[in-house]
C-alpha cells in the first residue's frame, strides 16, 4: 500500500512538472540560441531586460508633459491635416498613441543618424527596412572604400512633427519631419577634412516615414523612406 502511494506521488509530481514546463514554454517561446534581441525605441524604454546586444537609447533630456499633451491634442483636432490618418491607424491598432510614437521616433532618429556616422550596420539593420538599409549600407561601404570616416553630433533635436499618417493596406505609415542642429565632418585617411564638409553647426531638415504591419506580432516600427529639405 505504501509503495502504491509513493508511485502515485511520483506520477502527480511528474504531471505538475510537465504542466509548469508547458506554461513556461508558452510564455517564453522556443529559443535556438541564435536570436538577437531587438531594442525598439518606440516602446519608450519600457523593456528593461538586460542584453549585451541591445542598442542603448540616447538621452532624450527633460520635457514638459503638458506641452506633450497639448501637441497631441492638436494632432487629433478637427482641423488637423493628419487627424483622419491617425484615426485610421487607431482603428487598426487600438494601442497606437501618437505622443508615444513621436517619443520613439525622436529616439530612433538619433540612433540611426549616429549609427550611420559610426558605420554600425547591425544597429541600422534593426531599425530600417531592407531597401533603406541597403542604401545606408552602400553609402557606408563607399565611405570605407575611400578610407574616410564620419564624425556627427546632434546638438539639438528641435522638432519632430507628424506631417502624414494613414494605412497602406495593413501597414500603418507615419511620416515625421525632424528639424535638428547638427555638426558633421567627413575626414580622409590622413584625418584631413574632405572638401564639402561643414564643421560648423547647421540646421538639418529630414522627412522620414516609419511603418509597421498592424497584424504582425512584432510591434516594432521600421524606417521605410527618407528625404531631406536641405
Amino acid at each position: 500500500m505504501g509503495e502504491g502511494l509513493q508511485f502515485l506521488d511520483i506520477i502527480f509530481f511528474v504531471m505538475v512538472a510537465g504542466f509548469v514546463l508547458l506554461r513556461l514554454r508558452s510564455v517564453l517561446g522556443r529559443r535556438t540560441g541564435h536570436e538577437r534581441r531587438r531594442q525598439d525605441p518606440f516602446t519608450n524604454g519600457k523593456d528593461e531586460v538586460a542584453d549585451d546586444n541591445v542598442v542603448s537609447l540616447p538621452n532624450r533630456g527633460d520635457h514638459d508633459p503638458a506641452a506633450d499633451n497639448e501637441a497631441e491634442a492638436k494632432l487629433w483636432a478637427d482641423d488637423s491635416p493628419v487627424g483622419p490618418g491617425l484615426t485610421q491607424i487607431k482603428i487598426a491598432d487600438r494601442d497606437f498613441e501618437p505622443g508615444e510614437f513621436l517619443g520613439g521616433a525622436r529616439a530612433a532618429y538619433e540612433m540611426i543618424v549616429l549609427a550611420f556616422a559610426d558605420g554600425r550596420r547591425d544597429d541600422l539593420k534593426m531599425l530600417l527596412n531592407d531597401e533603406v538599409y541597403e542604401n545606408f549600407a552602400q553609402a557606408i561601404q563607399s565611405r570605407d572604400d575611400a578610407g574616410q570616416t564620419m564624425e556627427t553630433s546632434i546638438t539639438d533635436l528641435r522638432a519632430a512633427d507628424i506631417v502624414e499618417a494613414g494605412m497602406n493596406g495593413r501597414n500603418a505609415e507615419v511620416t515625421v519631419k525632424f528639424v535638428s542642429d547638427m555638426i558633421s565632418v567627413v575626414r580622409d585617411q590622413d584625418g584631413e577634412m574632405v572638401p564639402g564638409s561643414n564643421p560648423a553647426e547647421h540646421e538639418v531638415v529630414d522627412i522620414w516615414t516609419f511603418a509597421r504591419n498592424v497584424d504582425a506580432r512584432n510591434p516594432n516600427w521600421a524606417l521605410v523612406s527618407t528625404r531631406s529639405e536641405n
